[in-house]
């Protein structure tokens, strides 16, 4: 698909902000991959019942993995409703749209939990990347309600589709495309932007195998459900600067 012809379709808005998953397959912009469906997976708590969007701590962290076991993603219902249809560009310069956040006050977003500078990720030991909500300062930038990375002091607006508004970031965080359906529950259907994913299996495999049993099961794709914590609950320590 050429990206005129993909910026018309995600600029639409109709399929898209409503239910991805109609979408099957991969869209391509000219020089790589930026919208990939993949298993439709719903968010649940630790019983698994499934998570309601009306039931989510606005500024709260939240934590769950997609689309692979191993590959964190940052939950939010943000104060406000978000800007939409966002011109954003990963680090070769391709552009792509961000349609907004989902639910009833369409605040709700996530993104994934892997920094695209260095790769610092959202994990069970530390995690060094997190949003910081109204009225809390960081050394990264000025403003409140940002996600940063503190290895390197990168700073995201999740207002705006993850833009990078601060740091050495190349590019924004890849964004996870939500469907919210009528009975208020979440679900996972696809990642929009680059995502890392496989720089990440290559950079951390003494981690995975740690935590995963190796790089095969780590990568291995979620199904059905996938389990949503808060994210003080998921890691052991969360620093933030």
């Amino acid at each position: 698909m050429q990206r005129r012809n993909f910026l018309k379709v995600l600029a639409t808005g109709s399929v898209i902000a409503i239910y991805p998953s109609m979408i099957d397959g991969t869209l391509h912009a000219d020089d790589g991959t930026l919208f990939e469906t993949y298993e439709k997976v719903q968010l649940v708590d630790e019983e698994g019942n499934p998570i309601l969007a009306s039931t989510l701590e606005k500024e709260k962290n939240y934590v769950f993995n997609y689309p692979h076991v191993a590959t964190t993603c940052i939950l939010l219902a943000l104060p406000r409703a978000t800007d939409t249809k966002v011109t954003l560009k990963d680090e070769d310069g391709t552009e792509y749209i961000w349609n907004g956040g989902v639910g009833k006050e369409k605040n709700i977003v996530a993104y994934s939990g892997i920094c695209p500078h260095q790769l610092t990720h959202v994990n069970k030991s530390d995690t060094f990347i997190s949003y910081l909500g109204t009225g809390k300062k960081t050394m990264a930038c000025k403003q409140d309600n940002v996600i940063v990375c503190g290895s390197h002091l990168s700073a995201y607006d999740p207002q705006k589709g993850c833009k990078v508004i601060a740091g050495p970031a190349p590019q924004p965080l890849a964004s996870v495309v939500l469907e919210h359906h009528e009975d208020d529950t979440l679900w996972a259907v696809a990642i929009l932007g680059n995502d890392k994913f496989q720089q990440f299996f290559k950079a951390f495999k003494p981690e995975l195998k740690e935590q995963f049993g190796g790089k095969r099961k780590a990568k291995k794709m979620l199904k059905n459900t996938t389990t949503t914590l808060a994210l003080a609950d998921y890691t052991k320590e969360v620093i933030q600067y």
